[in-house]
């Protein structure tokens, strides 16, 4: 796969990923009983592992610092935006949303930054 294209799929999937797995162990903990508990534990742990191997795949393309800085932050701000807000309707207030621009401003210096 070339580059241009493995480096945006690898991210996309390493945010999916984290995303999926913060869902999965959500549900987990709003589970009624330990079937649900334990199905939404393997859906989580299973994302959870697909994300770490996407972000290692990722390693092979991009430097650490930042694959960290920007594909991290990323996963963060799904979570917190797609996953909380959109998904489980959790609110999020002013300041919290001031926290979420700043994560993206530093995502985007990270990027500015980088030495390829």
């Amino acid at each position: 796969m070339p580059r241009q294209l493995a480096i945006p799929a690898l991210g996309l999937l390493y945010v999916a990923c984290v995303v999926t797995s913060n869902v999965g162990f959500k549900l987990s903990a709003e589970s009624q009983n330990w079937r649900a508990f334990l199905a939404w534990q393997v859906v989580g742990n299973l994302a959870g592992f697909l994300g770490v191997i996407s972000f290692t795949l990722l390693l092979k393309f991009i430097p650490l610092y930042l694959a960290y800085g920007v594909f991290m932050g990323l996963g963060f701000l799904a979570v917190q935006v797609v996953a909380a807000r959109l998904i489980f309707k959790e609110q999020i207030r002013s300041v919290q949303w001031m926290g979420v621009t700043l994560i993206l401003l530093g995502i985007f210096l990270i990027a500015l930054g980088r030495k390829e």
